[in-house]
């Protein structure tokens, strides 16, 4: 049975940097092969001609597919299945599928949409990312342009026009399973930090809050979270009540003091020699990195008395592993790759992992 191919479901209002994102990460893809599904409606298709320019190598014009007949978890039977499948019966199948929801459509029917016979076998969710303006959402705004946001809704009819868009939001957050608190170069680092524990606090465990500029995430970090999340819609429900959080409770006095540079993400390795236990090792990284807020882990570990390389990758606080090719004449050692927000404490983490 050949592996499914990750689809990463990416999510978020008008303005929240999506496009950019998506660019970044097309721009930074290394050789991996991205297909792109956009759904924008009426004169939005922006999107295509911004992307269209992406490079050969990752993705050429046939690989970006817009869907511009209204919300895509509208239309899934009849626009986003057979758009699907067609990527799917490719000579050339992609390494990966993204898709770029409109800023309105609630990601929670399209990852039902996964569930669909035809598709189920060959396709899966690899992670909901959900991009959010973060200093629209510190202002209690949602979006920078509210009065776009609503433009937007009202072209498509299929759109549900009477909730309020802080309810939308919600069901974004609940759906996601990585949000991307986008713009932090406009906030105050006490600000950023504010907003992303607030974040983390209302989301479900496991979802990884990070800051970005510029919607520059390291593809390692966005792509790869095998989270499977069509198998797991219970978790991700559509909220609809309503919750009257007092957003702004200091006031509006922002005297804005930019945060210095950009919130940037960092990687560094630690090695160390062979390992006696395989599964006491996974529980270390696991509790190293929820000790330390890390991303993403992965390298290769060597295993006492095993010729095999053990191949170590972790989302978070979920550890994978497998054996993977013999050593050969590689030397005999463990190499860890360990990235995070800038600010880990490597000496810290080094002599965790190496424990």
């Amino acid at each position: 049975m050949p592996a499914k191919i990750p689809a990463t479901v990416v999510t978020g209002f008008l303005g929240a940097g999506k496009t950019t994102l998506i660019r970044h990460m097309l721009q930074n893809a290394d050789g991996k092969k991205i297909a792109l599904i956009i759904n924008e409606f009426g004169d939005l298709g922006v999107d295509g001609d911004i992307l269209k320019g992406c490079g050969d190598e990752v993705c050429t014009e046939d690989d970006i597919v817009e869907l511009s007949n209204g919300c895509i978890c509208c239309t899934v039977a009849d626009d986003f299945i057979p758009t699907m499948e067609a990527l799917l019966a490719r000579e050339d199948k992609p390494d990966h599928i993204v898709i770029e929801t409109s800023g309105l459509a609630l990601p929670q029917p399209l990852v039902r949409a996964f569930n669909w016979p035809g598709i189920s076998t060959k396709v899966t969710v690899d992670g909901v990312v959900t991009v959010v303006d973060g200093r629209a959402v510190h202002d209690g705004q949602f979006a920078h342009n509210v009065a776009a946001v609503d433009a937007q809704r009202a072209q498509d009819e299929n759109l549900d026009h009477e909730t309020p868009l802080s309810e939308l939001f919600e069901d974004q957050v609940a759906c996601a399973d990585m949000i991307v608190v986008n713009k932090t170069d406009l906030l105050a680092a006490s600000e950023a930090e504010t907003l992303t524990s607030k974040l983390k606090s209302e989301s479900r465990d496991g979802v990884q809050v990070v800051k970005a500029t510029m919607g520059a995430l390291p593809v390692d970090v966005l792509l790869g979270q095998g989270i499977s999340a069509e198998d797991d819609l219970a978790a991700r429900h559509e909220i609809h009540h309503h919750h009257h959080h007092d957003d702004d409770e200091d006031g509006h006095h922002h005297d804005h003091e930019h945060g210095h540079g950009h919130d940037e993400f960092e990687s560094f390795i630690v090695t160390r020699g062979e390992i006696a236990n395989v599964n006491a090792f996974a529980e270390q990284v696991a509790d190293v990195i929820r000790a330390n807020s890390i991303l993403r882990l992965k390298g290769f570990v060597a295993i006492e008395g095993k010729p095999m390389r053990l191949t170590l990758q972790a989302v978070g606080p979920r550890v994978d592993t497998y054996f993977d090719q013999p050593f050969g004449d590689a030397p005999r050692e463990t190499r860890l790759v360990v990235i995070g927000e800038a600010g880990l404490d490597h000496a810290a983490i080094t002599t965790a992992l190496q424990a």
